[in-house]
């Protein structure tokens, strides 16, 4: 690694540092304009003004917000993401089985998108131009174009009411059987595959695509070399980059999907957590669970920036 390429990336990282401290501060001051008080929502009306404010002292909510902010960064560095207002117990702990189901689901997800994006990817750029090149085009831009609410709403509405195939809502504590892993997880990876593998598949066939229209791909095929050998033999290894690059910021649309699908399915993952966790203003819930949206988002943006990086010839 060269230093211009040390440095580059380098600074992607310090780039990314700075981003998380300017989102941080963002998480915690939206959150801190939540409509409603904190206390008076979980003692109920029947509280009386002393009781609201002996609770508000209690949880440090009259302390001054610059101050709350620091004590709540400094807790997330030392790994104490602070206590529920709502359940009295660890954020750490609340969050723990939840995140372990979220990851399961992207999980899944990013088993059936990826081999599908790429197939179709890949596939298109081999014949582009032709009838299934424009087909897939065309499809990858209507599903880009619907929202993935639309999507798992169409979901519910074709396996769960018309054909009554799948449950509308996924019960992970029923799971027991390969079948009951189909009827829990088919609807949500469904509706977060389609949202993933349309810009993955974009992207794919467009890193192909210009990797074809290099000389050395287009002196192979004067030489009488046919396409396909022309994509698996020459452009594919030189497009890995991009290819790599692509799918991870096809999965960083994943995160946003995942709040929308967990919603809609009340699926018990992270981001049904966090909307839960609005409708009582527990302040240090939502707070922990944007943060790891925001850390997670971050990850894969970072790392999609280090591989063009690093594929980038240009500074080989």
């Amino acid at each position: 690694m060269n230093k211009e390429v040390l440095s580059l990336v380098l600074s992607r990282l310090l780039i990314a540092l700075i981003t998380l401290v300017i989102v941080s501060f963002a998480v915690f001051t939206a959150t801190s304009l939540l409509p409603g008080d904190t206390a008076s929502i979980l003692l109920g009306q029947a509280a009386t003004p002393e009781a609201v404010a002996g609770l508000r002292k209690a949880m440090h909510l009259d302390d001054p917000a610059f101050l709350r902010f620091i004590y709540w960064m400094g807790g997330l560095l030392s790994g104490d993401l602070g206590t529920s207002y709502a359940n009295n117990m660890p954020v750490a702990d609340l969050i723990g089985g939840r995140f372990a189901n979220s990851m399961e689901l992207a999980g899944i997800t990013a088993l059936f998108a990826v081999p599908i994006a790429l197939t179709l990817g890949i596939t298109a750029a081999m014949v582009r131009g032709s009838l299934y090149d424009r087909v897939v085009t065309v499809f990858t831009i209507g599903v880009i174009s619907v929202p993935e609410f639309m999507i798992a709403t169409l979901a519910v509405m074709f396996f769960a009411v018309y054909l009554q195939w799948l449950p509308a809502i996924s019960f992970t504590n029923e799971v027991h059987t390969i079948t009951d892993i189909v009827r829990v997880y088919a609807m949500p990876v469904i509706t977060l595959t389609f949202g993933v593998s349309a810009q993955m598949i974009r992207m794919t066939r467009a890193a192909v695509v210009e990797t074809l229209n290099t000389p050395y791909a287009e002196m192979a095929l004067l030489k009488g070399a046919s396409r396909r050998r022309i994509v698996l033999k020459h452009a594919l290894p030189n497009a890995l980059g991009p290819i790599v690059n692509a799918i991870a910021l096809s999965l960083s649309y994943l995160l946003g999907g995942v709040i929308i699908v967990e919603t809609i399915f009340n699926y018990p993952g992270i981001a049904k957590l966090m909307v839960d966790a609005v409708a009582t203003r527990d302040l240090p819930l939502i707070q922990s669970c944007a943060m790891i949206f925001c850390v997670g988002y971050l990850i894969l943006i970072t790392t999609a920036d280090i591989i063009a990086i690093l594929a980038n010839p240009r500074l080989r």
